[in-house]
């Protein structure tokens, strides 16, 4: 029986089977995955994206951070100032624009990032599971098709 507060409410609406439900629950094994298996205690997944795109792209400014790591602008300057702290980025001036904050990998972010690169490949081995390769491949091919439609909101 529905609940008095939902009258009205779809009864076959099963929140657990929705596709949001379901990545966030896949993305929360995948964090603890991580957390298991990096090596680093105090390194988390987003962290170590961040590290990575620095590594990738250089130096850059949080704005191109948050751009790369699809992490958004509030969180990245919680991120960037964790690894400050740890000596794993150090912050610079825009040579052009000085009121923009550079972030640069610094040398023990480069041996952090060698260090692990091992370990993430691992954490994406178990992230996957018991996925075959052939569903490993279209797992991919449909997150990546998902991300690639525009964006409906």
């Amino acid at each position: 029986m529905a609940h008095p507060h939902n009258a009205g409410a779809d009864d076959d609406y099963d929140y657990t089977e929705q596709v949001g439900h379901l990545l966030r629950k896949v993305y929360q094994r995948h964090a603890a995955i991580f957390q298991q298996h990096v090596g680093d205690s105090q390194l988390t997944a987003v962290q170590f994206i961040t590290l990575c795109a620095l590594r990738d792209r250089g130096p850059s400014a949080q704005n191109d951070l948050v751009r790369y790591t699809a992490v958004d602008q509030a969180t990245i300057r919680g991120v960037v100032g964790r690894l400050r702290d740890r000596g794993l980025v150090s912050l610079g001036q825009d040579r052009v624009d000085k009121r923009k904050v550079i972030v640069m990998l610094t040398e023990e972010g480069q041996q952090l990032i060698n260090g692990t690169t091992g370990n993430a490949r691992h954490i994406t081995e178990l992230t996957y599971g018991p996925l075959n390769p052939a569903e490993r491949i279209a797992l991919d091919f449909l997150l990546r098709k998902m991300l690639d439609e525009p964006d409906h909101t």
